[in-house]
């Protein structure tokens, strides 16, 4: 509309004036329409325009309240309609322009005014009543209402080239879709080689023509990922794809994406625009049933129980249409007139060795295009004829399809390495098995992608072989295996029925245990004085496993001795240290002040310091200045000089920062205090360096407590030195912060999130030690 259309000409028109002007100027109230000569008409204008012979049959309408014109230029001079052609009905005009004398359309609008001096027109805006949109309404016929229907249909991205989903949720994705919540939906997706009209193909299947999914004349793809949109008449989601054998990155990823849209559909319209069929398209649609049966329809089962669907998701597979669109060839079938094209196809499939059995139906829809454009027809009515058979595949609510599309994207999802790759089939099984492999093997795990999020362990086929680096052993009661059982055992420090202290007292005499649940202790390494024999050649059997990588070991060292053995130390040495904190510190005061020089204050007289009054408190440590006697805090007494004038020297002693910088002048050696004063001076001097020394033997303990820790941790323990913050949290470890070890796991946990107390018999635990707080989750035993 112009810019420089003056306010009041935009004003809603209330009545509608005359727009001849040939009798009445314009003023009078219009009565009528007149389609011949397009405009609106008075009573007077009417009667004087239509008195000749040659324009007394001119069609006339009689205007009712709310009435708004059609658009002039839609229809051409004799009534011929060539704009409704590509809108699909006459349009109701918007404006009327005032200098050209004609109404017109929103669309007709932007096309003959939109440039140059007629965009600077005066116009008047139409405003059409409820009354009439519901009589223009009501006179539609049921193809132009479907029209209508999808005028405001818009597609969005629904999964990005990287398998991501690009919609929050299932409100989401409802709301992008803009149907209800309760509505059933059948899905339609289309598949097909790049560059051969798949988004165009859709567009006019099912919106007429509409551009809802975006076309382009570029060499580069225009659908990239996977688009969606719902259409309101036949109550459907349409998918559009990326196409195959296009350039890109993610080739792999983006295959495995087109089967999970494959998984989803109810039908599938595979577009082609070969002259011939392809081996490629046979190929594709076998590797895509293989690959259905083998790994999406247990898959969609588990997502139906999980989920707690009403409706099944998977009891068949999809039904395929080939839309084959020829230009210079025959269409199949055509020169066997007595053979059905789906026969031949069937035939096409055995010849290839490709099995399309997870498909419900496979149907042939071909078209050969003379003259562009294409024509869509056939393909409208055999896809609106696969809608309607709800026999295998029923429509469901939009929020059940959203789930099965998420379920699947969490369980095929990651990179898929190229070393990996096996490219003779269209979906490998490397696309959506478990890219684990055995460490001391080699071979993969055959198990679904991310198949441990659910708890469930890596597997494979193949039988393993030893590896001594990995020690992937393990252990079974034999006694229990000739009784029809299996039952795993470990070797461990104490039995289950031995309290701590007494198992630590027999491991010391007899040696580590092999405890069976069902049979007790049928092991001990040191039970005789000598000829003890290997556990192997008397009471287990041996069976190796598959190391898989972020499990842990099997028969890793579970003797825990000489960590009970610290952790009991521990916890006698810290209540010993808590219960005589008090008397030690009052008792270390008084011996202090016993030995002090007589010019330094008493430690009972201290109760801040001296420079920067600070209260001393419980713990904190009270130094006095070797110049002065007073007392000070660490910070403020830091410095250290010989101070001969009192004694000390000539080694540097500590002094505060006021003597520090006053140093005064320095006496002789032979200028020493009274010998009552030398004697309580050397006394003093006896005391720091037995306290000196203590102290030097207590840090050279603390320094190698670290390596006996570390000498004392289980094998499955991750190493001090390589936790640097809590598993769980993620809270830097640091003085204040102690590290602790799950018991189960061997991770390493602040105290907050490892304060959960429980036996651990697999790792020869059997009473109740710290664990964390995932562990401790863990139904059954540890």
């Amino acid at each position: 509309m112009s810019a420089h259309t003056q306010t009041a000409e935009k004003g809603q028109n209330t009545t509608l004036l005359c727009q001849e002007s040939y009798v009445c100027s314009g003023t009078d109230e219009a009565i009528f329409e007149c389609d011949e000569c397009r405009s609106l008409q008075c009573q007077r204008c009417e009667e004087e325009l239509h008195q000749p012979e040659r324009l007394r049959n001119h069609e006339r309408t009689r205007i009712r309240p709310g009435h708004v014109p059609y658009c002039d230029s839609c229809k051409g001079a004799n009534g011929n309609i060539m704009h409704a052609s590509m809108t699909g009905s006459r349009q109701i005009a918007a404006v009327r322009c005032q200098v050209c004398k004609i109404n017109l359309c929103v669309e007709c609008q932007k096309r003959t005014h939109a440039g140059g001096n007629r965009r600077k027109h005066p116009v008047t805006v139409y405003h059409a009543g409820k009354a009439q949109e519901q009589e223009e309404e009501e006179g539609l016929d049921e193809e132009t209402k479907r029209r209508k229907m999808t005028e405001k249909v818009v597609s969005f991205l629904l999964v990005d080239e990287t398998e991501e989903i690009q919609v929050r949720n299932e409100e989401d994705f409802i709301k992008k879709l803009d149907c209800s919540p309760d509505q059933h939906l059948k899905v339609v997706s289309i598949f097909g080689n790049t560059g051969d009209g798949k988004s165009h193909t859709l567009n006019h299947t099912f919106f007429y023509g509409r551009e809802v999914f975006k076309t382009s004349p570029a060499q580069e793809s225009c659908t990239v990922g996977v688009w969606a949109a719902y259409d309101p008449v036949r109550k459907v989601v349409v998918i559009d794809t990326e196409g195959l054998l296009g350039a890109t990155v993610n080739l792999s990823q983006r295959t495995r994406l087109l089967l999970k849209v494959l998984a989803i559909s109810d039908l599938v319209i595979y577009r082609t625009r070969a002259d011939r069929l392809h081996n490629d398209l046979f190929k594709f649609l076998g590797d895509a049933s293989e690959a259905y049966l083998k790994h999406f329809t247990k898959e969609l089962k588990a997502t139906t129980a999980r989920c707690g669907l009403d409706v099944p998701l998977s009891t068949l597979g999809p039904g395929v249409i080939i839309f084959h669109e020829t230009v210079y060839t025959k269409l199949l079938g055509s020169d066997h007139p007595s053979e059905v094209p789906e026969k031949l196809i069937q035939d096409r499939f055995r010849k290839l060795s490709c099995f399309p059995e997870a498909f419900s139906s496979i149907h042939y829809k071909g078209t050969r295009t003379y003259n562009p454009p294409t024509d869509f027809s056939g393909l409208r009515r055999a896809v609106e004829q696969q809608l309607e058979n709800n026999t295998t595949r029923s429509p469901r609510q939009p929020g059940v399809i959203y789930k099965a599309l998420k379920a699947l994207s969490d369980r095929f999802s990651g990179e898929i390495p190229d070393d990996q790759m096996a490219h003779s089939s269209f979906f490998p099984d490397e696309y959506f098995t478990c890219s684990s492999v055995c460490l001391s093997c080699g071979c993969g795990c055959k198990k679904s992608m991310n198949h441990t999020k659910e708890g469930v362990p890596h597997e494979s086929k193949s039988r393993c072989r030893y590896s001594h680096q990995y020690d992937n052993r393990v252990y079974t009661c034999k006694a229990c295996y000739e009784r029809g059982m299996e039952v795993s055992v470990v070797p461990k420090t104490s039995a289950s029925t031995d309290s701590p202290w007494l198992g630590l007292a027999k491991y010391a005499w007899s040696g580590y245990v092999i405890e069976c649940p069902n049979c007790g202790v049928v092991y001990r390494s040191r039970q005789y004085w000598f000829g003890n024999q290997d556990p192997v050649n008397t009471v287990v059997r041996t069976e190796i496993e598959h190391v898989w990588p972020g499990t842990d070991g099997f028969l890793k060292d579970n003797n825990n001795a000489a960590q009970r053995l610290l952790d009991g130390m521990n916890f006698m040495a810290q209540s010993v240290s808590e219960l005589s904190l008090g008397p030690t510190k009052a008792v270390t005061s008084w011996l202090t002040d016993q030995i002090a020089p007589a010019y330094w204050r008493p430690n009972s007289q201290i109760l801040s310091c001296k420079k920067c009054n600070t209260p001393f408190k419980d713990n904190d440590t009270k130094h006095h200045c070797r110049a002065c006697g007073e007392g000070f805090c660490d910070g403020c007494s830091s410095k250290t000089r010989p101070v001969p004038e009192r004694g000390w020297g000539p080694a540097p002693v500590r002094v505060c920062d006021n003597c520090y910088d006053n140093r005064g002048i320095q006496l002789d050696v032979a200028e020493l205090p009274s010998d009552e004063e030398g004697g309580t001076l050397i006394a003093r001097k006896v005391g720091e360096a037995v306290q000196n020394t203590l102290g030097a033997v207590v840090t050279a303990m603390d320094i190698p407590l670290g390596l006996v820790k570390d000498a004392a941790r289980p094998a499955y323990w991750v190493p001090d030195h390589e936790i640097l913050h809590c598993h769980n949290c993620r809270k830097e470890f640091s003085i204040k912060l102690s590290k602790h070890h799950c018991r189960a796991c061997g991770q390493g946990f602040c105290d907050e999130c490892s304060h959960d107390r429980r036996a651990v018999p697999s790792r020869g635990w059997d009473h109740p030690v710290r664990v964390c707080f995932n562990c401790n989750k863990k139904p059954g035993d540890l």
